[in-house]
């Protein structure tokens, strides 16, 4: 790979972690909002998720502004402009956020309890921590049938592999920008709203997340679903063993892995052959 087409990489890698850190922290901030008006309203606490989950859909429709009102402008520009933009776009987030919200944490309390709790392997884990689980693999699921079976799945490929052949044969590369923005917007928001309960949301919570981002598609590899999931698994299973065993060393195995797979396959596991 030359120095171009690895700096190429690494700005895109970059580019995308900047706006999940983003995506996610303002999910988060405002699934919390969300489960406090429906409690505060009377709503029966079981049903916390409903609310949780709507709030984290219906924030990540702010993709489409974002998306038609600046992205859309610096497409054909330099990566690096694109890169500086998105940074932009993620500080004015966090201050938005600190406007809304203040600058202390935010949580839903243990309320997440309220599902109880299961035994598993000789471990008590919260039964919403499994709920999470699940879904993260339904929605996992989801996405990759709609990139191999929709027709919609096969535009998206064939854009990202020749933009110009797709808008020769008639796509129409603005609406399927905006969707697929939208589309990654949504899954942020979803995702940070999900996991809030049994955490807390507090600003640049997404610093954290921009490496852990950032992780998963270096040993993933770019543009690749599975090695996305298996990237995932690989950082979760190794930070958790790393608290287990020796909290010190939770980010050292994940650099350090991040490093090996750098030099021996940098194009990540799953990643395919520039």
């Amino acid at each position: 790979m030359s120095f171009k087409a690895a700096r190429l990489v690494a700005e895109a890698l970059l580019d995308a972690s900047l706006l999940v850190a983003g995506q996610v922290e303002l999910g988060a901030y405002t699934g919390v909002s969300a489960v406090t008006a429906f409690t505060s309203a009377g709503g029966p606490p079981a049903l916390f998720i409903v609310p949780l989950a709507v709030a984290g859909l219906l924030v990540g429709l702010v993709g489409i502004v974002v998306e038609r009102g600046l992205l859309r402008f610096v497409y054909d520009r330099d990566e690096s402009f694109q890169l500086l933009l998105t940074f932009a776009l993620v500080l004015m987030m966090e201050d938005v956020i600190r406007m809304t919200w203040g600058t202390a944490p935010r949580s839903t309390g243990g309320l997440y309890l309220v599902y109880g709790q299961a035994r598993l392997l000789d471990a008590t884990v919260p039964v919403y921590n499994l709920i999470v689980i699940a879904a993260s693999l339904l929605i996992a699921l989801a996405i990759g049938w709609l990139l191999t079976r929709t027709a919609f799945g096969r535009i998206i490929r064939a854009s990202a592999d020749n933009r110009e052949m797709a808008e020769a044969l008639g796509v129409d590369m603005g609406r399927l920008y905006v969707r697929v923005f939208t589309l990654g917007t949504v899954l942020g928001t979803l995702g940070g709203a999900l996991v809030i309960p049994s955490t807390a949301a507090m600003s640049e919570m997404g610093i954290e997340l921009i490496v852990e981002a950032f992780a998963v598609v270096v040993i993933g590899g770019l543009g690749s679903m599975r090695g996305a999931f298996v990237g995932a698994l690989v950082v979760g299973v190794l930070r958790a063993l790393a608290i287990a065993v020796y909290p010190e060393l939770e980010m050292l195995v994940i650099y350090l892995i991040v490093i090996v797979v750098l030099l021996l396959r940098p194009r990540g596991l799953f990643g395919s052959a520039a």
